[in-house]
């Protein structure tokens, strides 16, 4: 058996973590990616730029829109698109901006409708007001 946190050996062979070259290096221990058996699970995304710069400043919309083009590049380094999601959970800080993220949710994936749970939550990191964590398949 590997030992505790290792990703090689045969139980472990279809497993990747992967980080997005076009985002910023995770500011913690995790990967932005790690794809398993045919699925994505992506870690959640913050209003941060590839650059770095954390968007809490920002109106919610300006930070919603960022965390979704934090998605995207999550899904392209996994080999996997908008079509493709399976299930989101949007974290916000403010229930009343969930109407405002739904509108733009909508438009950024149009007919395709994965489950979503939302959780209004007291704070996020960088004081955030959005944070996103999805799963898609890849296969």
């Amino acid at each position: 058996m590997p030992p505790a946190g290792s990703t090689s050996g045969p139980a472990y062979a279809a497993l990747s973590l992967i980080d997005s070259p076009k985002l910023t290096a995770p500011a913690g221990h995790y990967a932005h990616v790690a794809v398993h058996r045919g699925l994505a699970y992506l870690s959640g995304q913050l209003p941060v730029t590839p650059e770095g710069d954390k968007l809490s400043h920002e109106p919610f919309l300006t930070q919603a829109e960022q965390v979704l083009r934090n998605i995207d590049a999550c899904l392209a380094v996994a080999g996997t698109s908008r079509d493709r999601l399976l299930s989101v959970t949007v974290y916000v800080t403010d229930i009343a901006d969930w109407p405002a993220f739904d509108r733009l949710y909508r438009n950024w994936l149009g007919s395709h409708r994965p489950q979503r749970a939302v959780a209004g939550v007291k704070e996020l990191h960088y004081g955030a007001a959005v944070e996103v964590h999805a799963i898609a398949a890849v296969d």
